[in-house]
């Protein structure tokens, strides 16, 4: 197999991909890793991009998904891991209060995990969407010594300020409209910051009771997943169940602070 940059190439074998992530070290060259599962929209894209931004890069992508997509190539994507990593060895656990079911995160960060030390990243890029496993994925970084820089990239919503994910995808027509009031009440909570925790929370529960939605919860954390401080940044995070699809969502909140008092 011949690599060309920016083409792609599509590596199944697990320890082919271990031999390219070593070579493209040896050049001296950042490693950029870019996990992704499986299905491909505008928030994975936005991923890649943010990975290719960083100069000279070599980009690396995981991907799940039957077949692979030539969006890959599109992007310019170096190349393509489609295949199974092997996680023995590896057990994260966060150690997080968690939101959402523990094991699904531990999981998910296992894999990243597993990923990075496999490409010999210099640098991982992942979203803030599914935030929760954002910081969990940190927790690891830093807990297990890696020399790795880990990038967030914000959240990709619709005009309608629907994120943009694979489950939002899965949601019935006729559940849209719920849908959509969930991205509608972390606006609403984050735009009343400057009042305080209860008056954002009661903003945003406020705003999904107006529209028919029950959510399994909703709730501030600090950046790193503690309680939410009285005065700084914080998370406003989360979590529906609607027509059997799970969604999640968060928005940064300048508690106590509010937007209008922050200077440009």
């Amino acid at each position: 197999m011949t690599f060309q940059p920016g083409h792609a190439t599509v590596v199944t074998d697990p320890a082919l991909f271990a031999t390219y992530g070593r070579a493209f070290r040896k050049t001296g060259k950042r490693v950029v890793l870019v996990p992704l599962g499986s299905g491909v929209h505008a928030g994975h894209i936005a991923l890649i991009r943010a990975a290719r931004s960083l100069a000279g890069a070599i980009t690396m992508v995981t991907y799940s998904g039957d077949e692979v997509p030539e969006d890959f190539a599109k992007e310019k994507v170096d190349v393509v891991f489609h295949g199974s990593l092997d996680t023995h060895g590896i057990a994260i656990t966060s150690g997080l209060e968690h939101l959402e079911e523990p094991s699904l995160i531990d999981d998910a960060v296992t894999r990243i995990i597993a990923a990075t030390i496999a490409s010999s990243a210099t640098d991982v890029v992942a979203g803030e969407k599914d935030f929760e496993t954002l910081v969990a994925l940190q927790h690891a970084v830093a807990g297990l010594h890696l020399n790795v820089q880990l990038h967030s990239v914000p959240t990709v919503r619709m005009p309608d300020g629907l994120a943009i994910s694979r489950r939002n995808a899965d949601v019935a027509e006729d559940q849209r409209d719920k849908a959509v009031v969930i991205a509608a009440a972390l606006t609403a909570g984050a735009h009343v910051a400057e009042h305080g925790h209860a008056v954002i929370l009661e903003t945003a529960r406020g705003v999904l009771e107006a529209g028919g939605v029950t959510p399994s919860y909703l709730e501030l954390r600090d950046l790193d997943f503690g309680p939410a401080p009285e005065l700084g940044d914080a998370r406003l995070l989360v979590g529906v169940d609607l027509g059997g699809v799970h969604l999640v969502d968060n928005v940064g909140v300048p508690v106590g602070i509010g937007f209008k008092n922050i200077e440009e």
